[in-house]
Order: structure tokens, then C-alpha cells, then sequence
């Protein structure tokens, strides 16, 4: 007889229990967390500041200026680039600056194939800045990177836009005078209550280099342009330090191409959407003007005092309603024109609440 042992079935395992409905909303949304998490470490860190240096044959004054430029913002404990927009030097500026690179790699270098100008190099550096903060100067030493803070301060305490005002220059009276005389001129044409229109340095929102389209030689009037896209543009008064190395690049006849360049700012800012009430006021004008001179001398010839073959100012009120004619003509013209683009006009809209 042999002893069998009783089987007994094996244990079942107890199902688990499924988790709490606030456990299982945690699991969910922890991989979603994970996700975010992620996305933004992997978003780049944009700088706070980007700072904008044109610069022409400026070899012997760069590595001071980086030097007072890294003693500057390094006190600011921000997040900042240089940009240095190398406008087709011709000496050593651009190996200089290889060289700084090498040791600091806040600085971005661009170099044109060929000299440009300042508005050209503005617009590039414009454009590659990425900064909440732009701020311009010039590389021949004389704007002092320790005013940054004071610029960077006036953007935050609500201005778009604000201006250097050199109000105690240090230069020779031939460029002070035209000087003080070309932002006088500038001012009342505008309407803008600033001192130094051309003034290098200067602190934008990036709002505003993004809008403002700069060319030719419309630097110098990046408030003007600013202002008229709606933006709020201010001054705040600025060291300005002697040159110590190298010459000026600018002569007497950039005042003479500066006042042309403002009547450009003027036309395309307050008129370029509507050119016939400047060519057509001009031309009624001159219409009205013509009509009272040949009027009051017909009448003349009628009573007979007078005739109308010796007396040249006939001839010069029938040229003032030909004037006139034609500033209407381009005038509607302009118009017509302003229409057919309208669909490409874009309104600087600053806040959409829905």
C-alpha cells in the first residue's frame, strides 16, 4: 500500500488592486512634467543684452573697448553678446577680433566684403542681435560702456527708445557747432524732444530693431522712425570722452547729405501712406497762386490799363497753375500707388486682449 500525498492547489495570486483614481492622475501627469521639463531645458537661453559695435579701421581701440565692455556688463550679472559688425576694414580690426574671440565667447563677429556704411552695418547687427536689449556704440572709444546701466535702466522704466545726449562734447567746434545746429533743425521738423539725434550710443527694445527698417544713411535717425511707429523715445545725458586713436571717418559733408537724409525720414513717415496731402497742398498752392495773378491781370487787360504782352507775370502765373497741375498729378499718383500696397501694411499692434 503505497502512502500518497493529498495535492493541494496552488495559491492563486490576488489580483492587484487598481490604483486610486488620484495615483493614476499622478502617473499620468508625471511624463507629461518630464516632457515639459525637457522642452524647456532645451529652449536656448536668449541674452538679456546684445550689445552693437559698428566699427571701420579700428584696430588700435578694440581690445581696450572689450576690456571696458566686459568690466562694464560683468557688474550687471546679465546674460549678454557682442556683436561686432566689421564694415570692410582694411587694416587689422578683423584679426583683432579673432583674437578676442578665442577668449570670449560672448562675442559674434560679422565682416562685410567691402565698406558699406553705418547704416548698413546697423541693419546687420539689427538683425542678428537676439537680445531683449540692444544696445549700439561706436568702437573709437569716445561713448563709454559704464553708461550702459543708465540706458538699460530708462528702457525699464518704460521707454522703447532711448538716446545718448553728449550734452558736454569732446570735440573741435568745427563739428560741434554744425552739429548742435543739425539736431535744432531736427527737432522742430520731428517734433521730438531730443538734443543728439547722432549720437552712437543708444538702448532699443527688441521691438523696436525688428520694426525699424534702417538704409542709406538713416541712422541718425532711428528715434525719428521709431517715434513714428508708435514708440516712445527718450534721452538720458552720456559721458563723452575724447578720441585717442586713429581720425574721424565722418566730414563736413555728411551734414549736407544728413539734411537730405531728413527730408527721406519726414517723406516716408508722416506722408509715404498718404503722399497727396504733401504734394497736393504744395500744388493747390501754387494753382491758387497762379489763378489770383492771371485773374487780377485779365481783369487789367479788360479795363485796358495794361497789356498782357509786356507783362511777364502772366506768363509766370499761367507756370504756377502747370506746377500745380503736376504736384496734384504725382500727388494722385503717389495715392495710387499707396493703394495697391495697402494689403502688404503692416500696423504695429502693441497689446491684443481677447
Amino acid at each position: 500500500m503505497t502512502d500518497q500525498t493529498p495535492e493541494f492547489p496552488e495559491p492563486q495570486q490576488r489580483p492587484e488592486a487598481p490604483p486610486a483614481p488620484a495615483q493614476q492622475q499622478n502617473q499620468q501627469r508625471r511624463p507629461q512634467q518630464q516632457r515639459t521639463q525637457q522642452h524647456r531645458d532645451n529652449q536656448p537661453q536668449w541674452p538679456d543684452l546684445s550689445v552693437v559695435i559698428p566699427l571701420y579701421n579700428e584696430e588700435e581701440s578694440l581690445k581696450e573697448l572689450h576690456a571696458q565692455l566686459r568690466a562694464a556688463l560683468s557688474r550687471m550679472n546679465i546674460r549678454y553678446e557682442l556683436l561686432f559688425i566689421d564694415d570692410g576694414s582694411t587694416d587689422r580690426s578683423f584679426q583683432v577680433l579673432r583674437d578676442l574671440k578665442r577668449t570670449d565667447k560672448h562675442i559674434k563677429i560679422v565682416r562685410f566684403r567691402r565698406n558699406y556704411g553705418k547704416s548698413a552695418a546697423l541693419s546687420v547687427g539689427f538683425e542678428k542681435a537676439q537680445g531683449n536689449i540692444v544696445v549700439t556704440l561706436d568702437a573709437d572709444l569716445q561713448d563709454d560702456p559704464a553708461e550702459i546701466p543708465s540706458l538699460k535702466k530708462r528702457i525699464d522704466d518704460g521707454l522703447d527708445l532711448v538716446s545718448g545726449w553728449k550734452k558736454k562734447r569732446k570735440d573741435p567746434i568745427s563739428k560741434t557747432i554744425p552739429s548742435r545746429f543739425f539736431n535744432f533743425v531736427t527737432a522742430r521738423l520731428t517734433g521730438i524732444r531730443i538734443h543728439d539725434f547722432n549720437c552712437g550710443l543708444k538702448a532699443y527694445r527688441r521691438e523696436v530693431v525688428k520694426t525699424v527698417k534702417v538704409y542709406g544713411e538713416l541712422h541718425r535717425y532711428v528715434p525719428v522712425l521709431a517715434h513714428w511707429e508708435g514708440f516712445k523715445v527718450g534721452e538720458v545725458v552720456v559721458q563723452h570722452r575724447a578720441r585717442r586713436f586713429g581720425k574721424s571717418k565722418y566730414g563736413i559733408g555728411r551734414f549736407w547729405r544728413g539734411f537730405l537724409d531728413l527730408l527721406t525720414a519726414l517723406f516716408t513717415t508722416r506722408y509715404l501712406r498718404r503722399p497727396l496731402h504733401l504734394f497736393g497742398v504744395w500744388g493747390l498752392v501754387a494753382v491758387t497762386a497762379g489763378v489770383l495773378i492771371d485773374g487780377w491781370l485779365a481783369i487789367e487787360w479788360y479795363l485796358g490799363r495794361t497789356s498782357l504782352s509786356n507783362r511777364p507775370l502772366f506768363l509766370g502765373g499761367i507756370l504756377l497753375i502747370i506746377v500745380g497741375i503736376q504736384f496734384i498729378s504725382i500727388g494722385l499718383l503717389g495715392e495710387m500707388i499707396s493703394k495697391t500696397r495697402a494689403a502688404e501694411t503692416e500696423y504695429q499692434i502693441r497689446d491684443f486682449i481677447k
